[in-house]
């Protein structure tokens, strides 16, 4: 069964914020665009790459009213003594949940149960808590948040243009698709 237009379930975790501990929950999500960032473990090596690129491009994100979760099944003084540790860790604005129970990352379907670590999983959420795009990598693949932001902008684009649809490359202000009779087999 396809997590694409499910819900997500219900949560409550702590969390590493910009040197704060936070508790975030479902209900934080309600009425914005989200990010769900899943990797398997803090002190590692393509997380931190990952990670870095998404702390680059977070202010972008920021931008499209979008808030990004990072999740590990690391603690959340994990995440604080990795940004204490690492200069590409210290960079992250954006929040940090701690998934130690594996909740978060059970209900996204990414965790990898005889390692106790997630996938590379990438969702995006959309204000009413629907997942609107799913992207699961094997662990040695790192993905590149400039494509995450494009994909973001195509989905709040479709949300807010019923009828309209964002053909492959589409990029912010490129041409969209009606899709109609007209159109089938002369795309």
């Amino acid at each position: 069964m396809s997590i694409i237009n499910t819900t997500i379930k219900p949560f409550t975790v702590q969390a590493y914020q910009d040197g704060k501990f936070i508790t975030v929950s479902d209900a934080d999500l309600k009425g914005k665009w989200s990010i769900f960032f899943f990797y398997p473990a803090d002190f590692t090596f393509v997380c931190p790459t990952e990670l870095g690129d998404m702390a680059d491009l977070y202010p972008e994100f920021q931008k499209l009213g979008v808030e990004v979760y990072s999740v590990s099944t690391d603690t959340h003084f994990t995440h604080k003594a990795w940004a204490d540790a690492s200069d590409t860790i210290k960079k992250i604005k954006y929040v940090m949940l701690g998934d130690p129970t594996g909740t978060v990352t059970r209900n996204f379907d990414v965790m990898i149960e005889s390692e106790g670590l997630a996938l590379r999983g990438t969702f995006v959420v959309n204000p009413e808590g629907e997942i609107k795009v799913a992207e699961i990598h094997d662990l040695g693949i790192g993905r590149d948040a400039s494509e995450l932001l494009r994909k973001v902008k195509a989905a709040q684009y479709v949300a807010s243009h019923p009828g309209e649809v964002c053909p492959a490359k589409w990029t912010e202000g490129a041409e969209t698709l009606k899709p109609s009779l007209d159109l089938v087999g002369k795309i």
